[in-house]
């Protein structure tokens, strides 16, 4: 049986670590660096990095953060936020990113994912995936949320995942920054559309919500969360107790 996996997320904005709700109203939180060490040093089993306007202004990934973040930490790093061309991979890999995430990139050049897979594997592209309702449909967006796109999540999901995409991160709009729980609905349809690891991002409160996670969608690979590790609200030695305490297979 394989361990769940528990992923701090860091939305970075102007070199700084910023966090919303529904992917509006950003804050300021810390460095991404001192996050970064702190995390590495206390359970976390990988992190995620995300530029999160970097799409949306249309410019690429700040790397020399992104190089200290790398150099400061000792756990797999996912990095993401305006990546478009198999040059931008190549770019954040070697600053020190062991995954690239791919989202409003793969959306506008469809070929990227397949041609990131073919050079680097399946196992370094992440499609990250932001999913929000609209009248009755699980619809994709992008640019960190802001433009609804049309396509139905799922069938993208699963073409990305075919066409090369190692692993999946579902960021649910409707429950981001909001501490009512997983989408659980969202996440099932994902699980049952690839066989692929799933990461479950967005919505999580309090330990509770990882232990109902894992326990009502066993196929759910890892849970993302950003402001309740940020803030201390939960923390992820004391996490990973309750989730094993839970008979949750995870790394101690």
């Amino acid at each position: 049986m394989i361990t769940k996996r528990i992923i701090p997320c860091l939305d970075v904005r102007d070199g700084r670590v910023v966090k919303g709700q529904n992917f509006q109203g950003l804050r300021d939180v810390s460095s991404p660096v001192e996050l970064g060490k702190f995390y590495s040093e206390n359970g976390a089993d990988e992190l995620v990095f995300y530029d999160i306007t970097a799409s949306a202004e249309g410019r690429k990934l700040f790397t020399d953060i992104l190089r200290q973040v790398a150099a400061s930490i000792f756990i797999p790093l996912t990095v993401g936020g305006g990546i478009n061309t198999l040059e931008d991979f190549d770019r954040v890999l070697k600053c020190g990113a062991d995954k690239v995430s791919v989202n409003s990139g793969a959306i506008r050049d469809p070929s990227l994912v397949g041609a990131a897979a073919r050079r680097y594997g399946d196992q370094c592209v992440v499609l990250s995936a932001d999913v929000k309702r609209v009248e009755g449909q699980f619809r994709i967006f992008a640019k960190g949320g802001r433009e609804d796109t049309g396509m139905e999540a799922i069938s993208w999901i699963r073409k990305c995942v075919s066409n090369g995409a190692g692993e999946v991160v579902v960021n649910s709009i409707d429950t981001d920054g909001v501490k009512g729980g997983f989408d659980l609905p969202m996440l099932e349809a994902v699980c049952d559309a690839v066989d692929v690891p799933v990461i479950a991002s967005g919505g999580a409160g309090c330990e509770g919500d990882f232990v109902k996670l894992f326990h009502t969608l066993p196929k759910v690979d890892a849970g993302l969360a950003a402001s309740i590790f940020h803030f201390g609200t939960v923390k992820i030695p004391d996490l990973k107790r309750t989730l094993s305490e839970n008979n949750i297979l995870v790394r101690l």
